[in-house]
């Protein structure tokens, strides 16, 4: 039996839940993810992870399914106080990795907990250096598939961990849930981590 719904299908979140034990169900939720106007890359970031908790929790109202505190999250790369969101084609993709070559970026990741009694949010920030990157391997690393889908137009999980030279933070929070954040949020909420037999169901 499951503790906690996760309001994402992202595999990175569940794989990172699956790690230190919670027994967890996924939903799948759709937010609008666009920053309102004059909003800071922060103050976004954390208002998709709630809206991401509260939509999840609306679904379980719906759908009359068994009481439990819903998870959102929200990932994005910040470079020069921009948001640098998903790629939105290989053209923007590529231009986005040539910026990040050689330069330190942050990623923020928001996770918040709603149980439609109490619902709070937290913030983790790292600083990633990344080394010079010259345009064949920038090609190459686009035509992977691999940074199509990620915030940041890279996976440093993945094929682009190649790129990162250092980081100052949390690396479950550049992969997109902050654990310790995370830890946090579950104790508040009654939630067990380093459970036998987690996972989603």
């Amino acid at each position: 039996m499951s503790d906690l719904y996760l309001a994402s299908q992202s595999p990175r979140r569940r794989e990172l839940l699956q790690q230190i034990g919670v027994r967890f169900t996924a939903l799948a939720v759709s937010v609008p993810e666009r920053p309102d106007s004059h909003e800071s890359a922060a103050d976004y970031v954390q208002r998709l992870a709630l809206e991401k908790a509260r939509a999840g929790y609306q679904h379980v109202q719906s759908e009359q399914l068994p009481e439990r505190p819903v998870l959102g999250a929200d990932t994005v790369g910040v470079l020069e106080g921009k948001i640098l969101e998903k790629p939105l084609d290989s053209e923007h993709g590529i231009a986005m990795l040539r910026r990040l070559s050689g330069r330190v970026h942050q990623v923020l990741s928001a996770v918040a907990i709603c149980d439609g009694v109490s619902e709070q949010v937290r913030l983790s920030i790292t600083d990633v250096h990344f080394r010079p990157l010259d345009e064949t391997e920038i090609r190459a690393y686009w035509h992977s598939g691999e940074p199509a889908d990620k915030a940041g137009g890279y996976a440093i999980q993945g094929l682009g961990a190649v790129f990162v030279q250092s980081l100052q933070g949390s690396y479950s929070g550049v992969v997109g849930l902050p654990l310790e954040e995370t830890v946090e949020l579950l104790r508040d909420f009654q939630v067990p981590w380093w459970q036998t037999g987690a996972g989603s169901e």
